[in-house]
């Protein structure tokens, strides 16, 4: 199965100059945990409620804080002709839930959580990214930012 057969469409996208509470708003409003932040037509970083909880809120950071001093600025994706047994590998190694997904002109098509894959996917392979993206430590820990 594609990662085009999983993943969620209509993806909202939030700008890097506006504040943690816009795109805290704009989670709420869609029940995401995750938005992408584009500028000028182009995937630029990830935030997540995480981003917004450890790197701002924990650092007492107001809700003025922009977007891009929180956000991941590493842009992690996938494309939508990948397998989902793929992606989902890929998730566990790079301990996301979720990716981007886009075309072969890179323009950002859709996103894919591992509850998507979970959906679609036998558990063996959703279990072994949850088990990656669930371990101690690795690249997008937020440890060191407190």
């Amino acid at each position: 199965m594609r990662v085009s057969e999983a993943m969620t469409r209509e993806v909202r996208v939030t700008e890097p100059n506006q504040t943690i509470r816009e795109a805290a708003r704009q989670m709420a409003a869609i029940d995401a945990g995750a938005l992408p932040v584009g500028e000028n037509d182009r995937l630029v970083g990830m935030i997540t409620d995480r981003d917004i909880a450890v790197r701002a809120v924990a650092l007492g950071l107001g809700p003025d804080t922009r977007v891009r001093d929180v956000m991941s600025q590493e842009v992690l994706y996938c494309h939508e002709d990948d397998t989902v047994e793929h992606v989902a590998g890929n998730m566990g190694d790079m301990q996301v839930r979720r990716m981007p997904v886009v075309d072969e002109d890179k323009r950002l098509v859709g996103i894919v959580s591992i509850g998507d894959l979970a959906q679609c996917e036998p558990g063996h392979n959703t279990g072994q990214a949850m088990a990656g993206i669930t371990r101690q430590g690795g690249a997008h820990s937020q440890a060191a930012a407190l």
